[in-house]
């Protein structure tokens, strides 16, 4: 397999163990690819940007430098960044009540939520009570309405727990009440355009045709986290775990995230679409200072949400509208590298002691709840050239 793009000589050993997947480990379920690109930037230049395989093996289609990936939960440190932003033009105040900003979200017990509790997934909104149909996830006023409707399943800010689709609508919500526009069109207007990054919520037709296409996610180890947690689910339907993850039904199933409806809808915590190169150049820029002041640094990297997770029913850790390392789920040495996974694989953060930014899409999912063995065996081969 032809691994393309280029690399700094200095960081060679990333070039090898991505092409690893593609070559020794063809036969390892945890790590073989199918289609996978990987960029890395440091201080400010980019020292990889690799890609190689096949982005649509039905149709035989090789990866190349301009093919899309969705990034799922990756997604929601994009959005995350949105809210930042407008945190930092004195638009949003974390401490303020969603409330003031969203007046219908005050209904059932919930007009003391503060705006980072959502960003730190405390308030206890991970999932819907009421069923919805397969297709409300493409009505953004629907998905709205419902989280204004529901009422919190623990109480805010004394727990956590992941808001696994959820965050996308609540976050983006406050982004639209706040700014105006959509998360899709502020990132476009705010954040994409204004950098020159290949990065969408809500892809264009025009684009369709550089997607990559979703493998089905594998069957989980016996005695892995995402086995457990499908045993929760199937034992407690009812439950926040089971429905943050199958109410609306068919989230995560292949013929829906590779529909043209799924990649141009909004969905901010699950439909993101990029490059590699574009989510390393959104966090080089987010640790740089470029994209975001000392303040909002501080922010991102600090722990705000550590122990037990509610919905995952693991221990997580999470910033302000980010994920953080922790044992088992490494984001490598850094102190203050916050960033976040997907599901499928890729992955998305920043280490502003290195002035690092990484990126990571593949389109052969793996079956891991936080980050994927591949990822994380780039991530370790990208520090230990430094």
């Amino acid at each position: 397999m032809t691994i393309e793009g280029r690399c700094d000589p200095a960081f060679r050993a990333v070039r090898e163990e991505f092409a690893r997947g593609f070559g020794e480990l063809a036969r390892d379920p945890e790590r073989r690819e199918t289609g996978a690109a990987v960029a890395v930037t440091v201080g400010g230049r980019t020292v990889v940007d690799l890609w190689g395989g096949v982005a649509d093996p039905e149709a035989g289609r090789h990866w190349g430098r301009h093919t899309l990936a969705n990034v799922f939960s990756t997604s929601k440190g994009i959005t995350a960044l949105l809210a930042h932003r407008l945190v930092e033009q004195g638009r949003l105040d974390l401490e303020a009540p969603v409330a003031r900003y969203w007046p219908e979200f005050a209904a059932k017990e919930k007009a003391g939520i503060r705006v980072h509790q959502l960003l730190s997934h405390r308030a206890g909104l991970a999932a819907l009570r009421e069923p919805l149909a397969a297709e409300d996830i493409y009505c953004w006023d629907r998905m709205s309405a419902a989280l204004a409707a529901e009422r919190p399943w623990w109480t805010p800010g004394e727990r956590h727990g992941y808001h696994a689709f959820t965050f996308g609508w609540l976050v983006g919500e406050l982004i639209r009440r706040v700014s105006g526009s959509s998360p899709g069109r502020f990132l476009r207007e705010e954040v994409a355009g204004p950098l020159g990054l290949d990065l969408h919520i809500g892809i264009e037709a025009i684009h369709h045709e550089r997607v990559a296409r979703l493998t089905p996610l594998p069957p989980a180890r016996p005695g892995s986290d995402p086995m457990q947690l499908v045993s929760r689910i199937l034992a407690a339907p009812g439950s926040v775990s089971a429905r943050a993850f199958t109410n609306p039904p068919n989230l995560l199933a292949p013929g829906e995230v590779n529909s043209t409806r799924w990649r141009e809808a909004e969905i901010p915590a699950a439909n993101a679409h990029a490059t590699a190169r574009a989510l390393a150049a959104l966090y080089a820029a987010a640790a740089s200072g470029t994209l975001l002041s000392r303040e909002s640094l501080a922010r991102c990297s600090g722990e705000t949400s550590a122990g037990p997770d509610e919905v995952l029913r693991i221990p997580t850790r999470f910033s302000l509208g980010f994920m953080l390392g922790r044992p088992g789920a490494s984001f490598g040495p850094g102190a203050r590298t916050f960033g976040h996974p997907g599901a499928g694989g890729s992955l998305g953060l920043a280490d502003p002691d290195a002035g690092l930014g990484f990126g990571y899409v593949p389109n052969r999912m793996g079956a891991h709840v936080l980050v994927d063995p591949r990822a994380e065996a780039l991530l370790q081969a990208v520090y230990g050239c430094l």
